[in-house]
């Protein structure tokens, strides 16, 4: 089973696993050595493999591994999980379970086995799929339910804890059984092609439209699209943190940073629109501010999203007025379509309008470069920015620090920007940056870091020595 689940994970394309050693995983690492296809990195901490897992996911734009033993080993991955879970980032992660035999009969025992814990239980709020692997003919169905479900909708965790001696015993490839695919969703184009007939109806009638962007554009592969949907539409795009790196500050038709810390245009852009488009992003208190009903008061509002449960309006905190089911590639090819054959109005004034919004309230201001005794954070952001170049990444850590460089950062086409927002953990961008440094070495990736965060997970200074990143 083990060397399945490994050689499993090469075909798929894996290069890097990160892993922790402890007892109940080790004929997993063990599996690692008669596979040259893939290999483990191994972490100082699990938190910090977690964190290098999600990175390296973030900059594959594919999946992320992490492993991880029993009982500590595994719920040193809760945060990691987390961040993975409410920044929607495909991540398989393996725990190793003590010898089933062993195991507590009844929920009302606490414990049985040596560092026995139910981490199914733990994490499955915070998961798209956990299981253990309970039997040995499982192991191609789970294996294969865990990736797809990862990968798949609107992306997520997903874990498989899998007993020692069930990693060890012997199966017959050819009797495993397979997951079926075929049971989930699918979008319906003829009705999403009615709703883009409403939203072209409005759009021409508008006077003030504009385009909220999500991090789920670039999950579902469509960030050269929306571009192009940019200069067809010719209105403001406002990316939220999860799409900095997706509508960037060289791009024409960026209209600024939204949301409660606000940063270029301090949200005037948005606030004043008469039509909103949002694909692939919900829409939060971080977006709308503490008055939920100030927001984007005037427009109707249509929202894109491949999460079905953030479709309905009861569940909204904003509620959407045209609620489209369907993955953000799909419906930006089909607006593009639609768009050849329309005579949209010019929207230049409104263009023009929101672009003096966004320079004139731009956060990073003249007398932060003033020589004093210390740099402005904000002034040393702003010149990083000026120096990186285009095929560069750059992983921000979490808390206070991540504010300042949503603000004064300036994103050029082409790069790597992320943190983890949904979670956000302090002491992510170091992990982080390692896991996005393994998934392309030939980038230059930039980490930034507070005092705080750093000590989160110092100890992974090591793994930085032992690998030459």
């Amino acid at each position: 089973v083990a060397d399945y689940i490994i050689n499993y994970l090469a075909d798929y394309g894996i290069k890097d696993v990160f892993v922790v050693y402890g007892a109940a995983n080790g004929d997993l690492i063990d599996a690692f050595t008669r596979n040259d296809k893939i290999r483990y990195v191994a972490t100082m901490h699990e938190q910090g493999g977690g964190f290098a897992a999600e990175g390296y996911s973030k900059v594959n734009n594919g999946l992320g591994v992490a492993m991880a033993t029993s009982g500590p080993g595994g719920m040193n991955f809760v945060t990691p999980i987390g961040n993975c879970f409410y920044d929607s980032v495909p991540c398989l992660f393996i725990t190793g379970q003590i010898n089933s035999n062993y195991m507590r009969p009844h929920e009302s025992i606490r414990q049985i086995g040596f560092q026995e814990t139910d981490i199914v239980s733990i994490v499955k709020p915070i998961t798209k799929y956990a299981s253990m692997v309970g039997k040995a003919a499982d192991i191609k169905y789970n294996l294969e339910k865990a990736i797809h479900e990862a990968t798949t909708g609107r992306p997520g965790p997903t874990l498989l804890d899998i007993p020692i001696n069930i990693q060890k015993q012997d199966i017959d490839e050819t009797t495993l059984i397979s997951y079926d695919e075929t049971v989930n969703l699918s979008y319906n184009e003829e009705l999403i092609n009615l709703q883009i007939d409403k939203y072209l109806d409005d759009l021409k009638n508008s006077e003030r439209p504009c385009l909220m962007i999500g991090g789920g554009v670039r999950l579902s592969g469509a960030v050269d699209e929306l571009l192009e949907l940019g200069k067809e539409l010719k209105i403001p795009m406002f990316p939220t943190w999860n799409a900095l790196d997706i509508v960037c500050d060289d791009y024409e038709y960026y209209g600024g940073n939204i949301g409660t810390y606000g940063g270029k245009g301090r949200n005037f852009g948005i606030q004043n629109s008469d039509l909103l488009l949002a694909i692939g992003s919900r829409i939060p208190g971080r977006i709308t501010g503490g008055n939920i009903h100030s927001f984007a008061r005037r427009a109707k509002k249509y929202m894109v999203d491949v999460d079905i449960a953030g479709l309905q309006k009861k569940l909204q905190q904003v509620p959407f007025d045209e609620c489209i089911y369907s993955d953000a590639k799909l419906f930006i090819n089909l607006l593009i379509e639609k768009l050849k054959s329309e005579d949209l109005p010019d929207f230049s004034w409104w263009v023009d309008r929101v672009k003096g919004w966004r320079d004139k309230y731009d956060p990073v201001t003249k007398d932060m470069f003033k020589p004093t005794k210390y740099v402005h954070p904000y002034a040393f952001t702003r010149i990083l920015s000026q120096e990186m170049t285009e095929n560069d990444i750059f992983c921000g850590d979490c808390g206070g620090n991540i504010v300042v460089t949503n603000h004064a950062f300036e994103t050029k086409t082409g790069q790597r920007y992320f943190t983890n927002n949904g979670n956000s953990p302090m002491g992510f961008s170091f992990a982080g940056a390692m896991g996005a440094w393994f998934a392309n070495p030939d980038r230059q990736v930039v980490c930034t870091i507070g005092d705080g965060g750093f000590n989160m997970n110092l100890q992974e200074l090591q793994t930085l020595k032992n690998y030459n990143v």
